[in-house]
């Protein structure tokens, strides 16, 4: 099968720009989000080898979950100067590696990624992996989507399948958006039903099945849970609304061209950031595929 790698690049870039002290180039210009986004990438680029990689980025275009909703994703502090400053290069270094960037005004990067690995599911011919460390991501997990999911620091990285979803929240895979509309997510300033945590929440979804089931049966829901459930129902509602990835951006799978590596290019991309241990890095690996080519070459002319 083909392997598809998708890349939440927002999730990635700011965990990499307040997870890495601040690195500058000798006349000061900030690389920390810079450096830890191409390390945490060019890692999981070797380990994988994919056929195809995108990386999908937010616009600042509202979609429609701030119309629905003007609470959506407010209190979240503006793009430090820093990290703003960084953008335009990151892009630059992105195209050297041959990763398509994909952006959509109307819609969120999770949005393009969960509309990439439907596509990519829909041909039967495609294993996506997901690399991210926001956790809305494993809504689209399923047999042949899977989630690497950035945990603190860069060197730890967590692969959820559906099993170990199943087993972390303790309900089917199919329950977890239900799960996050009941219980919100304060991250996206998205409010679920006040009151209702993950425990409630997940034992009401093992009893009922999902929101419409767990409202079906309200009058068996006794107590203060009964009077959360009713008081925030509209509220159960919008936040599973807000809380769904959509499969319908406006991008297709034959948009990502196929994925390789040019290192000569990346190298001189890298020596202008002034990143010595990932040239060198780079550089080994280019040494690498040349003996295995020549080595492969000598083999052939034996024969």
């Amino acid at each position: 099968m083909k392997k598809l790698l998708c890349i939440d690049g927002n999730s990635i870039l700011n965990r990499s720009f307040y997870g890495i002290r601040l690195l500058t180039t000798k006349d000061g210009f900030p690389t920390n989000a810079l450096y830890g986004l191409v390390n945490v990438i060019s890692r999981e680029l070797e380990a994988l080898k994919p056929d195809y990689a995108a990386i999908a980025y937010d616009l600042k275009a509202p979609t429609f979950r701030h119309k629905m909703y003007d609470g959506y994703k407010a209190g979240r502090k503006p793009m430090p100067d820093d990290l703003a400053a960084q953008m335009p290069v990151l892009k630059d270094v992105l195209r050297l590696m041959n990763i398509c960037i994909c952006e959509k005004a109307g819609y969120e990067a999770d949005d393009i990624i969960g509309t990439l690995s439907y596509e990519a599911d829909k041909t039967g011919d495609y294993e996506t992996y997901i690399l991210s460390s926001d956790l809305d991501m494993l809504q689209i997990v399923d047999d042949n989507t899977h989630m690497w999911r950035i945990l603190k620091g860069f060197t730890n990285i967590e692969q959820i399948d559906v099993p170990e979803l199943e087993a972390k929240y303790g309900i089917k895979k199919s329950q977890f958006l239900d799960l996050k509309a009941l219980k919100g997510d304060s991250s996206d300033n998205i409010p679920g039903v006040p009151g209702i945590g993950e425990k409630t929440a997940a034992k009401l979804l093992n009893d009922y099945g999902d929101i419409d089931g767990i409202y079906d049966n309200l009058d068996k829901i006794s107590g203060s849970v009964h009077a959360k459930l009713e008081a925030g129902k509209d509220s159960a509602y919008m936040s599973k609304t807000l809380a769904e990835i959509m499969f319908d951006a406006p991008i297709e799978l034959s948009d990502i061209p196929e994925f390789y590596f040019n290192h000569d290019r990346i190298i001189s991309g890298l020596k202008k950031l002034e990143f010595n241990s990932l040239i060198r890095k780079f550089s080994s690996s280019k040494e690498e595929i040349n003996k295995t080519v020549s080595h492969e070459h000598h083999d052939s002319s034996e024969t």
